[in-house]
This record gives C-alpha cells, structure tokens and sequence, in this order.
C-alpha cells in the first residue's frame, strides 16, 4: 500500500520504518525543518544539546523499546550507556555512593535519614518488587504468542490481585499508606512535577515504576534475582545526542524504499466514504494514500486535520477530554570549565519543595515558578565528549513551564526568564550563566512551533487516573494515531512501543 506518515517524531519514524520494511510504499511529512521532533539534538557553535529525552528507559536490549528497534533493524546502528541521576532537596542530596551498596541501597540510607519510617520503608519497597513483577510479566505477555501468552496472562492476573485494592488510589493515598514524613514521601512523589500532575490524581500503582532503583545507580542489575521476574527496567543515554536515534530509524525508512521530506505541512486529512483517501498539503497539492498514520498532537490530528464532522460523537469526547502536561523553559550552555567539582553526573533533579502538589498546581495554572521551585542540569558531554569542543562542557538547564504566562509573553520575557532560571542553577554550579559562551534558549513557544501543538505537552499524555491518551485505532478506515499522546502514554520507549501496537494492528486487519 501507499502509506504517508504525519510527523518525523520517534513514534512516526518508528511507525513508518516498520511500513517500510514490510515493503509499503512510505511518505514522512514533517513541517518542521529538521526531523525528530522533540526527540532531536540541537547543534551549535561545537557543542550539542538533547531537545529533552535526556535518560531514556526502556530503549536498552530485551528491553521494551530495545525490542522494537532492534526487530525494525536500528539498534545496531545506536550505541547506549547506562545512566543514573541524583535528587537534591534543601537539606539533603541522593547521589550514587562511591562504593556499591547493593540494589536497594537507597532504601537503607532513608531508614538512617527517617529511622521512624523504617517499618514502612520495607513495606513500600515489598510493594515496589510487586509492581516491577507486574511490569515485567506484562511485557513478556504482550511479545508471546498461543499457549504461553496464556499462561503468562494468567500470571499477570494473579500478581495483580496482590495490589487490586490500591487500583484506584491516587499517589498521594499510596505515600499515605506506607509512610507519615512529609520529606520521605516528597522524595517519591517531587517526579510527578516532571508530568505537570499533582499527586492526587496520578495513578497510584504508578509511583514505583517512576521511582525504580535503577535510575539511581546504574550498577544495579537488571535482573536481581531468579526468583524475580523477568528484567527492572534500565537507563540509558544515547552516545552523540538522541538525534542518533532518530537518525537511525530515518535510516531504516531510507534504506526500505522510504522517503522523508521536511517543510512539508498537512493541511488536511482527505476522507471519502468514511476510509482515508490521503493528504492535502498547505501547497494545495493532494496526496493520495491507502493508509495515512497521524503522529503529534491529539488535538490538532483529529479536530484540524481530519475534523469533527468526520468523527462520531464517543470518540471525539474522549479526544477532548486527553490530559495534556505542560511545557518546558530550557536554557542550553556551551561552557569553558569544568563543572563536576560540583555535579559529579551527568543528571542531577534540583528540588527546592517539599509541596509538590501545591508547586504543580501552581504552574498548571499559569503560574511559573522562575527556577524557584526546582530544576534540573543535564551535562551531556561527561558521557558523550564530542558534544562539546575540546576542554569545554555542553550543559542544559530546564524545568517545567504554563504554556503560557499569567504576565506578559514568552516572547517577550524569554531572556528575562531564562536569567532567573540560569540564577538559580548558579547556586549549584558557580559561574554557569556568567562563563557560558554560547546560549540558547528554547520557550513554550518555541516547542510549540517546532510540534505544531496549540498547547505544547512536553512529554504528551499526562498520567491522570481514569483518563488516557487517544486511541491508535480511528473510526476512519486506513488512519492510525501513534506518539506520545496516544493510549501508548508518554515518554520516548511508550511512543515507540506504541507505533509497534498500531502496525501490529495494521498488519492483522490487512
């Protein structure tokens, strides 16, 4: 078949590399003039700058994502490192030791720090093996096939009934349960500002798997034990900036015949008969296809693109009602000295508040916190050396941001913003803003250029309990819906997994 793919993101890319090889005539159309999306790398001057990905999960061999891109033909071509970050709040900092303690060594240094909690550290961290288990056997089940997808089913369910009861508990209700310190269940819960979603309405059940061991000290093994099933998930940063991977699967789409052309805008989907008869380009030029599959915002897919009139009335009110987070301030620096007196790693979270549901509901109601709040430094060239010149460092500086200020614009409050942003991580870093010899900031508005969304979501479907992303399956015959707003959910590995789910879906309805 003819197929054109609407956004060059991981999940596009992903998708249209899968078409390709399965030897489908494959058109990537991107508006923007680079491809990747937000999961691209941003060049200038020597030093390289990820646009936001940074530690990836899930991207590693036998892993998720790692399956997907090693069965479409790219993992070969990306080389991985194991990552780990540090937490740091006004009294006291998480970072890896210098000497291993073991894979749960974090929870033995919390029972020292909050020796009253020590009895709900150890059920907590029960808790925490149960959902890995949970993770790992729904994974296994989803990649078998006939007898043993059965009985892994079945295994699921029973594992699962050990927590039925927290189903419907949002986290705060689960740090109630297991501690009493308001500082401890910060520690678990100040993630949640990366969602943009207070802790009571994130989905209980999720809190460990945003939490697991292995983020905080990649010596950790994957598979601690054999009487644990299956692997914990792993970290990873892409070697040369997370434009490496979507290079490789532009490859993979190339090298299959593909053909990917940015500056190209889709104006509408063309529908005839309630089945996809192509695109319209902003040129006016038709495209025509037998299967179009739609990356990107929800949105701007379904109500711009296709239009509500094509839409029955069910499936437009659970598009509108997809829970978006909010957008980033990020400040890119090209630096002279050496900045790992200070930060020993490459990711380091900054917190500086213990009210977590107070700061997020703060921002999403459009109220930016100016660094104030929490940030986090990412030095990309201590494990990738090239991008930066030599003696020199590339360092990004974020932290969640309204898609719009309550005062005055993005535009013309960038360089202010970006200066108390940079202020604060001086506190850390000394001389960061002062020393930096390239600059480069990137607002809410920029993200929502370079993705073409109305309100930018920077990792796409917030995690909100009872609600989800939008569906891969569309009442319109021959289109698909893939990307970080999907029901794949959010982040990198879920958008590439679930433009998996939808060519597998393809496939079978063919």
């Amino acid at each position: 078949m003819k197929a054109i793919v609407i956004g060059s993101g991981v999940s596009g890319l992903t998708a249209a590399a899968l078409l390709a090889r399965d030897g489908h005539q494959v058109t990537v159309c991107e508006q923007f003039g680079q491809i990747g999306g937000v999961t691209a790398t941003l060049w200038e001057e020597g030093f390289g700058w990820d646009l936001g990905p940074l530690m990836l999960e899930g991207i590693g061999p036998g892993e998720p994502a790692g399956e997907v891109l090693a069965e479409v033909g790219a993992a070969q071509r990306v080389r991985l490192e194991r990552g780990e970050r540090g937490i740091c709040f006004p009294d006291f900092r998480i970072l890896p030791p210098a000497e291993y303690g073991g894979p749960y060594w974090r929870r033995e240094w919390l029972k020292r720090q909050f020796p009253a909690e020590q009895e709900g550290l150890d059920r907590y961290y029960r808790f925490y093996d149960q959902m890995m288990g949970l993770a790992a056997l729904s994974h296994q089940a989803e990649r078998a096939d006939g007898l043993r997808a059965f009985l892994l089913k079945a295994r699921l369910w029973l594992a699962f009934l050990q927590v039925m009861r927290m189903k419907n508990w949002n986290a705060a209700q689960v740090m109630d349960h297991f501690f009493r310190d308001p500082k401890l269940k910060a520690i678990y819960t100040v993630i949640l500002a990366d969602f943009v979603v207070p802790p009571s309405i994130f989905p209980g059940l999720l809190i460990p798997l945003v939490n697991p061991e292995t983020a905080f000290d990649k010596r950790i093994p994957t598979r601690l034990s054999p009487s644990v099933t299956g692997k914990r998930p792993a970290f990873h940063y892409v070697l040369g900036g997370c434009g490496k991977l979507v290079e490789a699967l532009a490859e993979v789409v190339r090298q299959h015949g593909g053909e990917i052309r940015t500056g190209t805008r889709v104006q509408k989907i063309t529908i005839a008969d309630g089945r996809v008869t192509g695109v319209r380009l902003e040129d006016g030029r038709d495209e025509p296809a037998e299967l179009v599959v739609a990356s990107g915002g929800a949105h701007e897919a379904f109500f711009g693109l296709v239009g509500r009139e094509y839409l029955p009335a069910d499936f437009s009110a659970r598009v509108a009602d997809v829970p978006f987070m909010e957008s980033v301030l990020m400040v890119h620096l090209g630096i002279d000295f050496d900045p790992t007196p200070y930060q020993p790693i490459p990711l380091c979270y900054y917190y500086n508040t213990y009210d977590v549901e107070g700061g997020i509901e703060r921002c999403r109601r459009g109220e930016y916190h100016e660094g104030k709040d929490g940030f986090l430094i990412y030095i990309p060239s201590l494990h990738s050396p090239d991008m930066a010149p030599p003696g020199h460092h590339a360092v990004t500086v974020y932290t969640i941001a309204p898609n719009h200020l309550s005062e005055g614009t993005w535009t013309q409050r960038r360089d202010e913003m970006a200066d108390k942003l940079l202020a604060e991580a001086g506190k850390v870093i000394p001389g960061l803003g002062e020393r930096a010899q390239v600059r480069v900031i990137l607002t809410p508005q920029d993200f929502r250029v370079r993705t073409l969304q109305e309100h930018h979501s920077f990792g796409g479907v917030a995690p909100v309990l009872g609600r989800s992303g939008a569906p891969h399956r569309t009442p319109i015959r021959g289109l698909w819906f893939v990307g970080s707003q999907s029901e794949s959910n959010a982040g990198v590995a879920n958008s590439i997994v679930g433009a998996w789910r939808a060519v597998r879906m393809i496939r079978k309805g063919m």
